[in-house]
């Protein structure tokens, strides 16, 4: 693993005041009426709730253990302030981003002076965070309630200079990769360009460790209209992929894990294209679909196989098996970017439990 030393660069997390949606409105969809157009008058409306006790600000500065808890899988993390400048070598995206809608998101969060969640950063940490974090999480917590959709918060502010010094030093080496938040990540490291010196030299992010509460990565799948499996056995024929049709979905879908499953309503089939690839997303965007003379633009993405199923009929459904924590890493560490929308980390938090107005730090 690079170190702070070789680099130069370190992973540098800092504290910073939250500022937080009262419980009763965490999970409301009302609640989301303060973040909505027009974006210039969210921190009019920001200081109008903190009158009505809507929000709340913390009064020092802290690191935050976010434990929260959706049928009945846990996520804990780390929440803090990152330094765009100092970690720009450390934190890896997985998968592209669209330069207008960075554009657009970077003149939304300028306009709010806002980070309103953070974003999601999954890394395997060192065995001695891991033991601070898990002796935080025995204590009571600063905060602990179930909020209006059924997500369970418990929240704990780190404040001990030694314990807080300390988890950040450990952490210098990380090496993270974004698991939601590609295009705010990318707006965030703009508006530290365009705005040096200024609050946007930092952006709010959760770190979550894979080792110890993973995030779960689940498969994207997807549907193609007007396809056939006739064009789909022709252009295996002349790849060399391995396409076999199946009697049944039993049959077809027992080998999700290292193939891709197609459905066209009527018949099942699996599909291993050449050459192998252990990353069938990828694979399928850079070969298959060219090969079928399928566009971008004409894919459905479906986040459960159930909905991609019922798409069938209208031509072929696409079912991927969910890549790995290992492999998501290594290709975004490479470089290698995924095509958008090849996995969704879950469960995710809900808004409003930590957030930054840039006014408080």
């Amino acid at each position: 693993m690079e170190t702070t030393s070789a680099t130069g660069s370190r992973f540098a997390l800092e504290p910073f005041r939250a500022l937080r949606l009262a419980d009763s409105y965490v999970g409301d969809p009302i609640s989301h009426r303060v973040f909505a157009r027009p974006y210039r008058s969210v921190p009019g409306r920001l200081r109008d709730w903190r009158r009505k006790r809507h929000l709340r600000v913390d009064p020092q500065p802290a690191l935050y253990l976010h434990e929260y808890t959706s049928a009945g899988v846990s996520i804990r993390g780390i929440v803090a302030t990152l330094d765009l400048a100092a970690s720009a070598d450390r934190v890896f995206a997985h998968e592209a981003v669209h330069a207008d809608q960075v554009v657009e998101l970077a003149n939304r969060m300028t306009e709010m002076s806002l980070n309103p969640a953070p974003i999601l950063l999954m890394h395997q940490g060192p065995e001695s965070v891991r033991t601070t974090l898990r002796a935080t999480a025995r204590t009571a917590p600063a905060l602990t309630y179930t909020d209006r959709a059924g997500q369970l918060q418990r929240i704990w502010r780190i404040t001990d200079p030694a314990t807080r010094d300390g988890l950040v030093e450990s952490l210098a080496d990380v090496r993270a990769v974004i698991a939601d938040g590609h295009h705010r990540y990318a707006a965030a490291t703009r508006l530290r360009a365009e705005h040096p010196g200024t609050g946007w030299d930092r952006t709010l992010v959760m770190l979550i460790d894979q080792a110890d509460t993973p995030l779960q990565l689940c498969a994207i799948h997807r549907s193609i209209p007007r396809l056939t499996f006739t064009t789909i056995e022709k252009a295996a024929a002349a790849r060399g992929d391995d396409f076999r049709r199946h009697e049944s979905s039993h049959d077809a879908l027992a080998e999700l894990e290292t193939a891709i499953v197609l459905h066209d309503g009527h018949h099942w089939a699996t599909l291993r294209p050449t050459p192998p690839s252990p990353l069938l997303v990828t694979a399928l965007h850079e070969s298959l679909l060219p090969a079928w003379q399928v566009r971008e633009d004409q894919l459905q993405f479906h986040h459960t196989a159930a909905e991609a199923l019922a798409r069938a009929g209208q031509g072929v459904c696409v079912l991927l098996p969910a890549p790995t924590f290992e492999q998501v890493a290594a290709s975004a560490r490479s470089g290698q970017l995924l095509p958008q929308k090849a996995t969704s980390f879950q469960p995710k938090p809900h808004v409003g439990v930590l957030m930054r107005d840039l006014r408080d730090g």
